[in-house]
């Protein structure tokens, strides 16, 4: 008669570590590049309590990482710190910011209307926003609280198997005249509005449209003016602008007050600024 196994804590142990890698092993490959506790519930079949425990527990023994309070992301092995930046970060967004859009420098990116290279990725989201910049996973992002009703001009893109929303060229544009900051500022502004009235992608009647639903007058005034120097001054957006024109004067660039009014776009521009403003090809 053949003598059974000794049941020693041992072996106790290695069959309690074989199930944690077989669950670790669930989850990573269910959970995909991003996953939510309540995620990790559903996969692992435990109570959201049981299963924020089990994700803290694999996060000290190097397994995974904890994005922010409740959302976690693999380890490679071949990963030398979990703080490492992720090689895709837009796959964070939904997560983190729940109904939100790519906008402002990081769309100006993905569209290649710039050649600059932003570190920060500039998001608008529909939370509330009680820290513009924000550095999550060693990741910065620079966030902009929007209303739901201005969630218009996007495109569904698809990050490693995560969807998410990107604001279009035109509504680009549009946020970075209307939101100079989310733009890099004017001068990187107007280069990305210069590539954009040479792309295929340039829709004069679709600017307007744009301006007119997001409600900032200001918008019209810088992009009328830009458009008369870039373009000719007799351009549809030229004209188009000229007659939407509100009362008051505005700044073309906030961050540096201009001391020199175009009265006709009631815009004041620093007198110090030449944006190299030849008419596009």
């Amino acid at each position: 008669m053949e003598s059974s196994m000794p049941n020693t804590p041992d072996s106790g142990r290695s069959r309690s570590r074989s199930r944690s890698r077989e669950r670790i092993g669930k989850l990573l490959r269910e959970g995909g590049d991003v996953f939510t506790v309540a995620d990790a519930a559903r996969i692992l079949g435990l109570g959201n309590e049981d299963a924020a425990k089990t994700l803290a527990r694999w996060c000290k023994q190097g397994w995974l990482g904890r994005v922010k309070r409740g959302i976690y992301i693999p380890i490679p092995v071949e990963s030398i710190s979990k703080d490492r930046a992720l090689e895709d970060a837009w796959i964070l967004i939904p997560d983190l910011f729940g109904l939100s859009y790519v906008g402002g420098w990081s769309a100006a990116e993905h569209w290649d209307l710039t050649e600059q290279i932003f570190r920060s990725i500039c998001v608008f989201t529909t939370r509330p926003v009680a820290k513009r910049q924000q550095v999550i996973h060693n990741i910065p992002f620079v966030v902009k609280h929007v209303p739901t009703d201005h969630l218009f001009g996007l495109k569904v893109v698809w990050k490693k198997e995560v969807k998410l929303s990107v604001s279009d060229p035109t509504r680009t544009i549009v946020d970075m005249l209307s939101n100079l900051r989310a733009g890099g500022g004017i001068s990187h502004i107007v280069d990305c509005f210069k590539n954009y009235t040479k792309s295929p992608q340039f829709k004069p009647p679709q600017l307007i449209e744009y301006a007119e639903r997001l409600g900032n007058a200001a918008v019209f005034k810088r992009l009328g003016f830009l458009a008369e120097r870039l373009l000719s001054p007799d351009h549809f957006l030229v004209m188009a602008c000229k007659e939407r024109l509100s009362k008051g004067n505005a700044q073309l660039d906030t961050a540096l007050r201009g001391n020199k009014l175009i009265t006709r776009w009631r815009l004041f521009v620093p007198a110090m600024l030449s944006f190299e403003m030849e008419p596009t090809a």
